[in-house]
């Protein structure tokens, strides 16, 4: 055997010795879209914009969290025949890597008056109560910084959202007080328009906001309660995103231009939500994300009215056989589309490319919606949505800020305005004072 020959295995060991040697024999860096989403959201809260829990606590179990058995995964669990099975409980939860959850306190927006306060003084001491039955998975956050501690420690930061302006009765002093156990978001109005406020899904009465709709947003900004822009008219949003001193959110809303419902975005507005530095939370409801579903649904109650709109025009009028055949055959006639998780992915990049990067997150609306779109059917799936982006070329950065870092900039910049804001006394106005 010649020198040199000796010589090479020699070589060849004291390379592997090296520096550069020991870092090529390390194990390659597991870049899968897996596990970039896994990395991301440990150091990042995933933060829901709208979950309807509480709601559902109330109707099935008389509002009992403990009696809901949310340590359980209720997708496993009985399920009363008038309600779908629950999409959300804590194994769920954890599942999917959650942070941050606003809970929805929502009454009907045909409820007013007085009703409709004692009523959400009711549904906000569900969610309390649910954080409280509990405790080691959920503690309730009040600041941005409370939301980044909590996921930390390993829970879900609980705040809560007030679904409706009609839930105030008109009344700065009731909006004051729901800030005051816990409330960090109000939407505007609900399905119906209120006195000083239209609503996108009802006839516009006021061409936008009153003067009375435009104190409401002025003691939103004092008090650090992010203005909710879901179900309002284009006008609201407008006029909202113009008055706003503070940053404002969509908590559950998605792209106009992909889907043509009033419930969501249009392109025009997704460039004053940047502008105002605001927040577009992505919604899960599949009629608003699949135009075709939407318009199948119109389709579908348009059928309905033509078999049986009382009291003469339906053709089955008084023969509920008649109608419920004639509904099967078409059913089978027109399957309904079904909206699906790669939708979802194309609003998230729809409005980021119009509106950018740090405007948009994530809304789901789970357990205020009867299905979801495939992929995507319960708290647990929230990864497979980042993973599918992490597929479209999505950068960890950007994935963060979609997750929770663009929603946390928002509230914790409304609470810096509230800061100033507050060395304003509060007023103490109810609508009757400017209306009339």
């Amino acid at each position: 055997m010649t020198r040199s020959a000796c010589l090479l295995p020699l070589g060849l060991v004291l390379l592997s010795l090296s520096p550069l040697g020991l870092a090529a024999a390390k194990k390659p860096v597991d870049l899968s879209p897996e596990a970039r989403v896994a990395r991301v959201l440990a150091n990042t809260p995933l933060v829901d914009g709208h979950n309807d829990l509480p709601y559902e606590v109330r109707i099935r179990h008389g509002g009992d969290p403990v009696a809901a058995h949310l340590e359980l995964d209720q997708s496993k669990q009985p399920v009363p025949k008038d309600r779908a099975a629950l999409m959300t409980d804590m194994p769920r939860l954890h599942a999917g890597k959650v942070g941050g959850q606003f809970w929805s306190v929502w009454i009907p927006a045909s409820i007013t008056g007085p009703q409709a306060v004692q009523l959400t003084l009711e549904e906000i001491d569900i969610a309390r109560r649910l954080v409280d039955a509990y405790p080691h998975d959920l503690e309730m956050a009040y600041t941005a910084a409370d939301v980044r501690r909590i996921h930390r420690a390993g829970k879900v930061a609980s705040l809560i959202g007030v679904e409706g302006g009609h839930q105030i009765n008109g009344s700065l002093a009731t909006l004051r007080q729901y800030y005051a156990l816990g409330a960090r978001y109000m939407t505007l109005t609900h399905t119906a328009t209120l006195p000083w406020a239209d609503a996108a899904t009802d006839t516009p009465k006021n061409h936008g906001l009153t003067p009375f709709g435009l104190e409401v947003i002025a003691e939103m900004n004092r008090l650090g309660m992010l203005v909710d822009l879901s179900h309002v008219s284009p006008d609201v949003m407008r006029q909202a995103l113009a008055a706003s001193k503070a940053p404002v959110m969509y908590s559950h809303s998605s792209a106009r231009a992909l889907d043509d419902h009033p419930r969501n975005v249009p392109d025009d507005i997704l460039k004053l939500v940047a502008a105002n530095g605001g927040v577009v939370m992505v919604n899960f409801a599949p009629g608003y994300v699949s135009e075709e579903l939407f318009h199948w649904n119109a389709d579908e109650e348009a059928e309905k009215t033509r078999y049986n709109s009382p009291p003469y025009a339906g053709l089955y009028i008084g023969q509920p056989e008649r109608a419920a055949a004639a509904m099967a055959e078409w059913y089978r006639k027109h399957p309904a589309p079904k909206a699906t998780l790669a939708q979802v992915a194309d609003h998230v990049e729809h409005i980021r490319a119009i509106a950018g990067v740090d405007h948009v997150g994530i809304g789901s609306d789970f357990d205020g919606i009867e299905d979801a779109p495939v992929g995507l059917g319960n708290v647990s799936r929230y990864p497979a949505l980042l993973e599918e982006l992490a597929r479209r070329g999505w950068s960890d950065d950007d994935l963060a800020k979609l997750a929770g870092d663009n929603i946390l900039r928002v509230l914790a910049r409304a609470e810096a305005v509230a800061v100033e804001l507050r060395q304003t006394a509060p007023k103490l106005q109810v609508i009757g004072d400017l209306e009339h």
